[in-house]
């Protein structure tokens, strides 16, 4: 060392500085090394816990190994050195390879650095320069006492080629090498015995034939598998199909069977499969191996005898996509609510089809398809000619469905609707063009008599509903009592006449079951009114033809000759008499009270509170009923009274003398039929006021049977009414009953899916009926107006629906896959469940960090499980293996390996090695010496040597 001094030029201090010049100032390559140590301290010093604090990114292919990044700089170049670490996992390894690092995977290293040039290529192409670098860091790691092992990537990118070195703490290091062929793999290193003799070169002295040595060399190895990916060229077909609805829809048989031919959805659209594919990892557990013989052997092994499986499904990216590009229920409602927001554009659905001529409708021609007359034959064709039988309603409906107001499954307007969805676009011109056509098919069903398909002709209206199916159904009633009334017809039938042959007069109501008819047999059937079984007006109905009470009534006059002028006889009322002639009692053949629908109802209900008095303008309303039962009372009892009336029809209105029978409360009649005859009474109270409505009808009712009375309801006004309402309904009238039914009949659909019976998706789908009809709600009162709200409400719904229905398509696939393993499937679809969940906006902030993930989770195949996934790699065609020659072993159905990983490894005892004596204690077992890892295919092949020394 030097000193010099230095003297104050200004005068202001003249004390006198002494200062040194140190002549032996650390080098540019001193200092990189300085720096590099100062970074490693801080790291070693913060520990993974606070890295974790300062920013540490987690990679994304694991859950556990984290990064933390430095920039260098040396010789004028700028350098990225890279600090991996894991959290603590507890000395666990990670299930599937996917979740390690490619280094940690080569070398069997946890946490590592990582020193590479800030280049395009990000890696050195100057072996001197990666030799130079890789020793500063090593340096600098000794100096720190750090053992983390450092990598520099060299070459060419493609060859994924790195050089390391770890030291170990004492006088040995390791030094790591990986590199890769491309292309060109020789031969012998495709098979196992090739890549042995491979790994023994590395430490054995003599090059000569390796089968005559014996050394014992540790061997593991994993197979994987991966299941053909079939091409998707229909699937593209999709939107083809959805466009060409005539030329695809409803054909027998299809170019090719697609996966889901046999699911409910499949009569409206193919969906894609959401299981591409599925991966199968085998691994072998290790073995000891002492020459490249046993080895040529493992060659043939069968993945079958593998230690551990695992599958890894491979699910198709369109589920998790939010870019609405899927075909299905919910993408087709979504256009089907467009259609409902422009509906309330015009009075009629004829102004939309007579659109296109306006010189205002741009937006109708450029965007709204009309459906070609082919394909409206294909629709009517399905409608109203093929399977036009009435369908079960209740088969495939959800116990909650009732709740949507629309038409119920199977039926005529709930079909019209999904058909609806695929025509055209679904646009407003499409639907207007489809409905007009759909009203004149209508229309020639009622003029030419024909039943109404897909539609119940009895029983009563079902006002829960929508109100276009309460007026088909009402129509299908109004063809059925317009076919009774044609004598054309009953010519037709007349053959069925001696079916009644047999009929008894006095034989009991109940035992009257010939004179049951079933639906479809004859239209001309009239059904009596509700009868208890001992005659008695109450529950309980039997149907029977005109034609067979006039044959009937002809058969009792020669039957008994006093009773001739009985007539429309339905059998006696078990022992009861008539009060004055004492003669039996006989229950009349009796009309339908009239079918109403909804809005009769509601001009009813009006009418009645705009009158005041309800009870008498209710009686006014009841009278055509009241007096056709009158009229119907006396022609099957010639002899009978009022008083004989009122005990059969409303036996509440008779009062017995006897006290303990007493009260209008009880059912004297019945228990009053054993008692002595004549029985001792009077009518209520309200049946002996003087001016009483019920006794007036009675004078004035004449008696016929019911085969000559006037109908109660005109099958022909009633019909021509119906019509009416549908050939003159609003639009939006008509788009929101649609959007009701559509979304109703669209979830049935679905219901119907076979999914081993989820829970998840059980819930799921319960949770969709209940949003659907509280979103529904506000279309059934028409406070629905364009742009409103609910038009907003019922986009958000086809969003949830949407969701549903991937979920539930996954669901099927899945089960069907797995049909034989079902633990697997409900375990895949269980996590796939939670890592969807935040896309529906029901999961927790937290786990919105999922979105930008792929699903990537790997299952344990248990032992009885193994066969059905082995099932699924089905043995390659022909045609999909021409482009392969089969190179490597192990195959699995015919498949071999996609790509095998293999790891050899040496391992030497220290116990009587030199060296140990530095540290006795410390290195009483084995070290790997050497480990080798291969990975590759028969076209690329990748191997990294890691080797331990002393020098």
């Amino acid at each position: 060392m030097a000193s010099t001094s230095k003297v104050d030029i200004s005068g202001e201090d003249d004390d006198e500085l002494e200062r040194f010049d140190d002549f032996t100032l650390a080098s540019s390559w001193e200092r990189f090394i300085s720096e590099i140590e100062a970074v490693c301290r801080q790291w070693l010093a913060d520990g993974p816990n606070n890295l974790l604090e300062k920013g540490a990114v987690k990679l994304d292919f694991s859950q556990k190994l984290y990064k933390v990044k430095m920039e260098l700089k040396y010789a004028m170049k700028s350098y990225n050195m890279e600090y991996y670490f894991e959290t603590s996992s507890g000395g666990k390894i990670a299930d599937g390879n996917s979740t390690l690092h490619d280094l940690q995977l080569c070398f069997g290293v946890k946490d590592f650095l990582v020193i590479a040039p800030q280049s395009a290529s990000g890696v050195v192409l100057d072996s001197p320069e990666a030799s130079k670098l890789l020793s500063a860091v090593a340096i600098a790691l000794t100096n720190c006492s750090s053992l983390w092992p450092a990598f520099v990537p060299v070459h060419d990118p493609s060859r994924k080629a790195y050089i390391g070195i770890q030291n170990m703490g004492t006088v040995f290091t390791r030094r790591f090498e990986a590199d890769r062929i491309g292309s060109q793999v020789p031969v012998r290193l495709m098979h196992l015995e090739g890549l042995y003799e491979l790994f023994v070169s590395k430490f054995a002295y003599s090059t000569l034939d390796f089968a005559m040595h014996l050394y014992k060399v540790h061997f593991t190895m994993t197979s994987t598998y991966r299941t053909i990916h079939h091409d998707d060229d229909d699937l593209q077909s999709l939107g083809i199909e959805k466009e060409e609805y005539g030329d695809n829809h409803g054909s027998e048989t299809r170019s090719r069977s697609q996966w889901d031919d046999d699911c409910p959805w499949s009569e409206w659209y193919s969906a894609e499969d959401p299981v591409k594919g599925l991966e199968l990892t085998a691994t072998w557990s290790e073995k000891t191996v002492e020459s490249s013989l046993e080895m040529a052997e493992l060659e043939n092994a069968s993945p079958h005898e593998a230690e551990k499986w695992m599958i890894l499904p491979f699910l198709s990216p369109n589920l998790d996509s939010s870019e609405g590009n899927r075909i299905g229920f919910a993408s087709q409602l979504r256009l089907l609510v467009d259609a409902l927001n422009m509906s309330f554009d015009a009075q009629f659905m004829e102004d939309f089809v007579s659109a296109v001529e306006n010189p205002g409708s741009d937006n109708l021609k450029s965007s709204m398809i009309v459906p070609p007359p082919t394909v409206l034959d294909r629709v009517f064709k399905d409608l109203f000619h093929e399977g036009s039988q009435v369908a079960a309603f209740a088969k495939g409906e959800h116990k909650i469905s009732r709740a949507i107001k629309g038409a119920p499954f199977g039926s005529l307007f709930a079909q019209f609707c999904l058909h609806a969805l695929w025509v055209g676009t679904c646009n407003i011109r499409a639907i207007a063009v489809l409905w007009i056509e759909f009203i004149r098919e209508v229309r020639w069903c009622w003029e030419e008599s024909q039943p109404l398909p897909k539609m119940q002709a009895n029983g009563s209206i079902d006002l829960s509903t929508c109100l276009i199916n309460q007026k088909l159904q009402m129509l299908a009633i109004c063809i059925e009592k317009k076919c009774e009334m044609n004598e054309d017809f009953q010519d037709c039938v007349g053959s069925n006449e001696h079916t009644y042959d047999h009929m008894e007069e006095d034989s009991p109501v109940g035992d009257k079951t010939t004179n049951k008819q079933k639906h479809g047999d004859e239209f001309d059937g009239i059904q009596d009114s509700p009868l208890t079984k001992d005659g008695l007006h109450g529950s309980g109905t039997t149907t029977t033809s005109r034609r067979s009470m006039k044959h009937g009534d002809s058969l009792s006059t020669d039957l008994k000759s006093s009773d001739h002028n009985r007539r429309g006889s339905a059998g006696a009322v078990g022992s009861m008499q008539l009060l004055k002639s004492y003669k039996s009692m006989h229950a009349p053949f009796t009309q339908d009270a009239p079918l109403m629908t909804e809005d009769m109802h509601e001009e009813r209900l009006q009418a009645v509170e705009a009158l005041g008095n309800s009870f008498s303008f209710s009686a006014q309303l009841e009278k055509d009923i009241l007096s056709s039962d009158m009229s119907a009372f006396k022609a099957a009892n010639p002899d009978s009274v009022f008083e004989d009336f009122i005990r059969w029809h409303s036996p509440g209105d008779w009062e017995n003398d006897d006290n303990k029978e007493s009260g209008a409360s009880k059912s004297p009649v019945t228990k009053g039929l054993k008692d002595d005859w004549p029985p001792h009474g009077r009518l209520s109270q309200r049946m002996s006021e003087q001016g009483n409505l019920w006794r007036k009808i009675w004078n004035d009712t004449p008696a016929l049977p019911v085969y000559e009375q006037k109908p109660l309801i005109d099958p022909f006004r009633e019909g021509e009414k119906i019509l009416h309402y549908l050939e003159t309904l609003r639009p939006h009238q008509l788009l929101e009953q649609m959007v009701c039914t559509t979304f109703r009949v669209s979830a049935d659909t679905l219901n119907q899916t076979n999914f081993g019976g989820l829970k998840q998706m059980t819930t799921k789908m319960e949770q969709l009926y209940r949003t659907m009809a509280s979103t529904l709600k506000p279309l059934q009162t028409n406070h629905v107006s364009g742009n409103s709200e609910t038009i907003e409400d019922l986009r958000r719904l086809c969003v949830i629906f949407e969701h549903i229905e991937k979920l539930l398509t996954l669901a099927s696939s899945l089960h069907r896959t797995f049909l034989q393993a079902p633990r697997l499937s409900e375990t895949i679809f269980t996590d796939y469940y939670n890592f969807y969940l935040p896309r529906m906006g029901t999961g927790s902030p937290g786990s919105l960090e999922v979105d930008e993930k792929e699903f990537d989770v790997k299952y344990q195949v248990m032992a009885r499980e193994r066969q059905c996934v082995s099932n699924m790699f089905t043995p390659p065609t022909a045609n999909q293996s021409w482009r392969k020659v089969l190179s490597m072993g192990n195959l699995l159905n015919g498949h071999e390996p996609i790509v095998r990983e293999i790891i050899f490894s040496v391992r030497d005892s220290l116990r009587n090695n030199h060296y140990a004596a530095h540290n006795p204690r410390g290195f009483q077992r084995e070290i790997e010496t050497y480990r080798m890892y291969i990975c590759g295919t028969s076209n690329d092949l990748r191997v990294a040597l890691s080797v331990t020394s002393c020098d």
